[in-house]
């Protein structure tokens, strides 16, 4: 077995990734797949952590826009990541990935209060932990929920997959075809270019604790332990560029 460069990582994975080619809800084949590239990781010893995002269930600024009360908005949100854990959980599980869901949000039933030394010692057990519900404070991303979560357990790098993006570009390469790649640049220069990666707040979490992320596209074969190994895929983000 290669050996694995991060031996703890945290991995954002975006609602919208699990609709696959739907327009909405979860794609099971597409979830399954996402299932068996963690597989591969774990197989490696690595500790692995996941927030996913509700996009493919629930719009916070869309239902914001059309009247919605933001805060309102923003914990209906919060129970979309809890039911898109659920279904990753469930699937994981079926492929034989000893799996921990933990919610910022209490709901004893279907999943474990977050407790940061719980769920490292879920890690150090060789479970997956997925944490649901962001931060359970309204106003905050699932992008800052897994900066903080990624700090909070030690996680060496933060994974953040895009759909159908294979890193970081000048511009959003689907609108813009003269939009270029850029294969390493640091925390402070996405803050200062202003590029379309995670929100400023948890871009600047992971500036201020050093924490390097790797941006790829989740539908690249291999693509999850190709990062894990220190191969070089996507955009690298640190503190050195």
């Amino acid at each position: 077995m290669p050996e694995a460069r991060y031996k703890r990582i945290m991995l954002k994975l975006s609602g919208e990734a699990l609709r696959g080619g739907h327009s909405y809800g979860i794609d099971t084949p597409t979830l399954t797949k996402i299932a068996g590239q963690i597989k591969q990781v774990i197989a490696l010893g690595v500790g692995v952590g996941i927030v996913v995002g509700g996009g493919n269930i629930w719009r916070g600024a869309k239902a914001e826009a059309e009247g919605m009360d933001r805060v309102t908005a923003d914990y209906a949100g919060m129970l979309a990541t809890v039911i898109n854990a659920l279904a990753l959980q469930d699937v994981l599980e079926r492929q034989g990935v000893d799996t921990r869901t933990q919610s910022a949000l209490d709901i004893a039933q279907v999943a474990e209060p977050y407790i940061r030394r719980r769920a490292i010692r879920h890690m150090e057990k060789g479970r997956v932990v997925i944490f649901a519900g962001g931060t359970g404070n309204p106003y905050m991303t699932a992008d800052t929920a897994a900066a903080l979560r990624a700090i909070e357990i030690g996680a060496e790098v933060l994974l953040m997959t895009k759909n159908r993006v294979d890193g970081i570009y000048t511009a959003d390469p689907r609108k813009d075809p003269k939009a270029k790649k850029i294969d390493r640049i640091t925390h402070l220069e996405v803050l200062n270019r202003r590029l379309a990666v995670m929100d400023t707040t948890a871009l600047t979490l992971c500036l201020d604790n050093k924490l390097p992320i790797i941006v790829f596209d989740l539908a690249t074969k291999g693509g999850m332990l190709k990062a894990v190994l220190g191969r070089t895929i996507g955009t690298l983000v640190s503190s050195e560029g």
